[in-house]
């Protein structure tokens, strides 16, 4: 084997340009997919993470499923063809009438952890001469702490002030910001749908990181919120905290059948958001798929280049009693060996770009707020990239070690002579 290692070497020696150049390839495409999955997997984990956070695993809420023709079929049966026009939508009372008992029942469920009711409207604050849109989320502090982690995102930690001051809310970051408000106690005027205005102190801020709802949520006590939307001891909403929260569909479903509410899970909640994460990862990989098969492409350049050139050489080492075998494993180690040190460099410049990119202290506001870039600096990645780096080499250098191992050294030495 160490003879086969020699003849190797001497041949990545004898061409350091060409050698220098493939190495180059494979380590920019190894380094860009270190750089890239960890930037955009960084994304997408810090979202998913502030999403369940901030959101229930699920929800359970009333929902009109509407059926124009339920009477028509009630009366000829199903077997009639029918076309229903300017059907009056059904009224429908958005409350769940028996919320305490399902509070109850599902708190010795031993999958759940929390469980938190939820009145939810809109209504337009009003700061001076400002006014914008808001929800209006009314819970109860003690059961949410269970249900949610709403503590984490409180600028100040005054959450029990809802409790204590039934007239005291708690305002999105931006949303303050916009009304111009940047300190607590500050009085702002809610005005509701059904023409009920009344005034609030702004007691803290709710800073989750996520912009849509750092610039319309409103978080009250329940109670209040009852009364100023007239809805005396009703909820719209029940949020529900587990264990597995990768089981949140298969256990919305199953709560879903078992008390007549419609329920959501979070991956139903932000199938949107994880539809446009899975083509980003894909175009991802596309990128960096096409810089390896470039890679790859000189890699095999070089090779064949070498085995033309070196006919001779292949020649002389067969009559010395090097075999097909031997031929193939020189020059497919070859193309290891240019895997091998572009994996290593690919690796230390992935490294090097993670390392600026965590340096990097901007603000930055879109679907999500963060100061610096999110990134997954998982070691899985780096694996990845040694594995295709040895993949994409070994493949390239395949080929070509095959033509050389058929090359007949007779042959060779005729047409040289």
């Amino acid at each position: 084997m160490k003879h086969i290692i020699f003849v190797t070497l001497k041949l990545l020696f004898e061409r350091k340009r060409q050698t220098i150049v493939a190495i180059a390839g494979v380590s920019i495409g190894v380094g860009a997919f270190i750089a890239m999955a960890s930037l955009m997997n960084g994304f997408q984990k810090y979202f998913i993470e502030q999403a369940l956070d901030l959101n229930a695993h699920i929800t359970l809420k009333v929902k009109d499923e509407a059926d124009k023709g339920k009477i028509l079929k009630k009366v000829y049966g199903e077997n009639i063809h029918f076309q229903v026009y300017g059907a009056k939508p059904k009224e429908l009372k958005d409350k769940i009438v028996d919320y305490k008992f399902l509070i109850a029942k599902y708190e010795r469920d031993n999958q759940i952890i929390g469980i938190a009711p939820h009145l939810t409207g809109q209504g337009i604050v009003k700061y001076g001469t400002i006014d914008k849109s808001a929800s209006l989320i009314g819970i109860d502090p003690a059961l949410e702490r269970k249900a949610s982690v709403i503590d984490k995102f409180i600028a100040n930690r005054k959450l029990d002030s809802l409790i204590t001051d039934r007239e005291s809310i708690i305002i999105g970051k931006l949303l303050a910001r916009d009304l111009g408000i940047d300190e607590a106690g500050k009085k702002v005027i809610i005005t509701t749908p059904n023409g009920v205005t009344h005034l609030f102190k702004v007691v803290d801020f709710f800073d989750s990181g996520i912009t849509m709802l750092d610039q319309t949520r409103i978080y009250m006590n329940l109670k209040t919120l009852q009364t100023i939307l007239n809805k005396p001891n009703e909820v719209n909403e029940i949020i529900f905290k587990i264990k597995d929260v990768y089981r949140a569909n298969e256990l919305a479903e199953r709560i879903s059948k078992e008390t007549g509410y419609y329920t959501e899970s979070w991956q139903k909640a932000f199938r949107n958001f994880l539809q446009l994460f899975k083509i980003q990862n894909y175009i991802t990989y596309m990128i960096v798929f096409a810089i390896l098969i470039v890679s790859a492409f000189g890699i095999f350049n070089i090779i064949m280049m070498t085995v033309l050139e070196k006919k001779r050489d292949i020649a002389i080492l067969k009559a010395l009693g090097y075999e097909n075998g031997d031929i193939i494993k020189i020059f497919v180690f070859h193309g290891i060996t240019i895997g091998f040190f572009g994996a290593i460099i690919g690796c230390v410049i992935g490294y090097a770009i993670q390392e600026f990119l965590a340096s990097v202290n901007v603000g930055i506001e879109g679907l999500v707020r963060t100061k610096g870039f999110a990134l997954d600096r998982s070691p899985v990645y780096f694996i990845y990239g040694v594995l295709f780096a040895f993949c994409f080499a070994t493949f390239a250098s395949f080929y070509p070690s095959y033509k050389a191992s058929k090359l007949n050294p007779v042959d060779i030495f005729r047409s040289s002579a």
